[in-house]
């Protein structure tokens, strides 16, 4: 028998931990529509909450203020939960996490703000795309203290978008021994980052 590998293992008690669901509305049923629509996407169990989401929000003020109605009505729903409630996605399922461009910006999804530089990614494995150092002054890093463990949230310094996370003195070969794990919803990327342009 071949046992499952870590990230399918990964994978599974995240999708399982972090929706709940109730059944379709009458008019959905009688329309044979008999999906199942979320009802939460908060973390049910309290060790995976506190690997894959952040519960706290933060009252700082941003140069870029928006209702939640404004950001619903401009983001998509998993955008939103990510950047607006503080979610996560799954490890291994971004776009961006095996993504190696050798230039470009990754900017904001919330507000297009740019947030880090191509050459500043590498390979972690960790499952999520890693950076060794952001764009100055385009990251503002909070503590984080769900469920009991400290770690530091990055958001985006314009509109306040949860990023992910930051994690030092793991040993990865990189300057700052630093690595930002964030959300491939969480960003955009530009091909061509604008520098030597007029």
């Amino acid at each position: 028998m071949r046992l499952p590998s870590i990230p399918n293992l990964v994978r599974t008690f995240y999708a399982f931990s972090n929706s709940t669901f109730r059944a379709a509305p009458a008019p959905l049923r009688s329309a044979g529509l008999l999906r199942p629509i979320a009802q939460k996407s908060m973390p049910t169990i309290p060790f995976l909450g506190a690997l894959f989401g952040t519960s706290q929000r933060n009252d700082m003020s941003y140069p870029l203020k928006k209702s939640d109605d404004e950001w619903q009505a401009q983001l998509s729903p998993e955008q939103f939960r990510i950047l607006r409630e503080k979610g996560t996605e799954a490890p291994f399922t971004g776009k961006y996490d095996k993504h190696a461009p050798s230039s470009g910006v990754y900017t904001c999804a919330g507000c297009s703000a740019p947030l880090y530089k191509a050459n500043h990614k590498f390979k972690s494995g960790c499952g999520w795309p890693a950076f060794f150092d952001a764009i100055p002054g385009a990251v503002t890093r909070h503590t984080d203290n769900t469920f009991g463990m400290a770690r530091t949230e990055i958001v985006c310094s314009n509109c306040g978008g949860h990023l992910g996370h930051v994690f030092k003195g793991e040993g990865y070969p990189t300057p700052t021994d630093e690595r930002h794990c964030v959300n491939s919803v969480s960003m955009n990327f530009a091909a061509e980052d604008g520098e030597g342009k007029q």
